[in-house]
C-alpha cells in the first residue's frame, strides 16, 4: 500500500516497548492516566489542520470565541462494551511501540490512522483502548458496509416521518417538509426531531477534545466512499441541506447525536470541528485504497500477535492462568497453527482456552477435531 506514512507493528512487547518514549501522551496500556490531563498535554495542531469550530450557544452572536469550550465532555464509555473489547487491562501490559508512535503521530497531526491487518488482530480494539486510557469517553462507532454512504455517517433525516407527523398533528401544521414557516414550525413536525447526526457528524462536533471515531470494515465500502470522504477530513466540517434552507427564519435547530440522549444546537445548518477527531479507519486489507485517501492517513500495518502478546491477550480477557500448562500448550499450538494457516484471529484462541478449562466441556478422544475446528481458516478454503 502506497501513498501514506507506513509502519508495522510487530504484535510483540519487546525491547524499548516497556520504557514509555518521552515525546508520547498514549503510551499503549490501555489504562486510564491519571497522573496527567490530556488538554495540558495536547501541543496545538498544525497551521493547516486547526479548525474553529463553535457552538451556536457559546456566546451572543452564536459565532463563540476560539477558545470557547463547545460540546460537554463525551459521555463515558459503557464498562461492559470495554470489557468484550479490551477484557481486564492489566498493569504490566506491554504495548508495541510502532503502534504507539502511530497513534501519537494521529493525535498530534490531526490526521485519520488507516490500520490494517488480517481479521482477529485487534485493529477494531485500539479505538476503545486508546478512548479509555486517554479519557475520551464513548467511542463512536461507524460500521461500513458496500451500502455505506457519506451523508449516511454524517446524519439521517426522516423526511417521511416529518411529513405524516405534519399530516396528522393536532395543530393543523400542514406545511411541506423544508417549507418556511414564520411563527416555527409544531413540535410534531419540528424537523430537529426528525434529523440525527450520525457516528461522523457527532465527532465532527466542536469538541474542546478530540472524540475517538471507529470507522470499522472500511474496505467493506463502495469504491466512491473513500474519494468522498476527502473533502470532510481536510475541511473539518460539513453542511446539513435541510437545516441550511431554514436559516433565514430558524438560524438554531436542535437535533439529536449519536450519543444515547444526547441532543445538539446547529446554526445555519453547518457543523465545524474544534479539535479534528482520532479517526481509526480498519480494514482487512482485502482491497486498495486511492492514493488521495492515503496520503491524508497515516498507516499502521498489524501482524498476527506473537506468543507473549497472545498470554496478554489471554490474561487480560480470562484472567492469569500461568499455573494452568493447558493453556501454555494452547496459545504454543495456536501460534503454530496461525503461522502454518496465514494468521488465525485470536478470538479464535480465546474460545479454545474456555472449552478446555472452564468445565462446560469434558474432553475426550474427539478434542483434536474440535480443536481444528475452532481453528479454521479464515480464507474459506477447507482442509483436505
Amino acid at each position: 500500500m502506497t501513498g501514506a506514512a507506513q509502519f508495522e507493528g510487530n504484535g510483540t512487547g519487546a525491547g524499548s516497548a516497556r520504557l514509555p518514549r518521552p515525546w508520547w501522551i498514549y503510551r499503549g496500556t490501555g489504562l486510564p492516566l491519571h497522573d496527567i490531563e490530556l488538554a495540558d498535554v495536547l501541543p496545538g495542531a498544525p497551521p493547516w489542520r486547526t479548525f474553529t469550530g463553535s457552538s451556536a450557544s457559546a456566546d451572543g452572536d452564536g459565532t463563540g470565541g476560539a477558545q470557547a469550550p463547545v460540546e460537554p465532555p463525551a459521555p463515558p464509555q459503557d464498562e461492559a462494551e470495554l470489557r468484550r473489547r479490551l477484557g481486564a487491562t492489566r498493569e504490566g501490559m506491554v504495548a508495541d511501540p510502532t503502534e504507539v508512535d502511530l497513534v501519537n503521530a494521529a493525535l498530534i497531526l490531526r490526521r485519520p490512522l488507516l490500520v490494517t491487518g488480517r481479521p482477529g488482530t485487534g485493529k477494531s480494539s485500539l479505538a476503545y483502548r486508546i478512548s479509555r486510557e486517554l479519557g475520551l469517553g464513548r467511542v463512536l462507532r461507524w460500521p461500513v458496509t458496500s451500502r455505506t454512504t457519506l451523508s449516511s455517517g454524517l446524519y439521517r433525516y426522516d423526511a417521511v416521518g416529518r411529513i405524516h407527523a405534519a399530516a396528522t398533528s393536532d395543530s393543523g401544521a400542514t406545511a411541506p417538509a423544508d417549507a418556511p414557516s414564520g411563527a416555527g414550525d409544531a413540535p410534531s413536525s419540528d424537523i430537529g426531531a426528525f434529523l440525527e447526526l450520525g457516528p461522523l457528524g457527532t465527532a465532527l462536533l466542536p469538541h474542546a477534545l478530540p472524540r475517538v471515531l471507529l470507522v470499522d470494515e472500511f474496505d467493506k465500502s463502495d469504491m466512491d466512499l473513500p474519494n468522498d470522504l476527502l473533502d470532510v477530513f481536510e475541511a473539518g466540517e460539513f453542511t446539513i441541506p435541510e437545516l441550511a434552507r431554514l436559516r433565514g427564519h430558524r438560524p438554531v435547530v436542535e437535533v439529536r447525536s449519536d450519543d444515547p440522549d444526547r441532543t445538539v444546537l446547529i446554526r445555519d445548518g453547518r457543523v465545524r470541528c474544534r479539535e479534528f477527531p482520532l479517526v481509526v479507519v480498519t480494514s482487512n486489507d482485502e482491497r486498495e485504497f486511492p492514493p488521495a485517501f492515503l496520503r491524508r492517513c497515516l498507516h499502521l500495518h498489524v501482524r498476527e500477535p506473537e506468543r507473549d502478546r497472545l498470554a496478554d491477550i489471554v490474561a487480560a480477557h480470562l484472567g492469569s492462568r500461568d499455573d494452568d500448562p493447558r493453556v501454555a500448550e494452547l496459545i504454543r499450538l495456536f501460534a503454530e497453527r496461525s503461522a502454518q494457516e496465514n494468521g488465525l484471529a485470536t478470538d479464535q484462541l480465546l474460545n479454545s482456552i474456555w472449552l478446555a478449562t472452564s468445565g462446560a466441556y469434558s474432553r475426550g478422544a474427539d478434542w483434536e477435531a474440535l480443536l481444528r475446528a475452532v481453528w479454521h481458516r479464515l480464507d474459506g478454503v477447507r482442509e483436505p
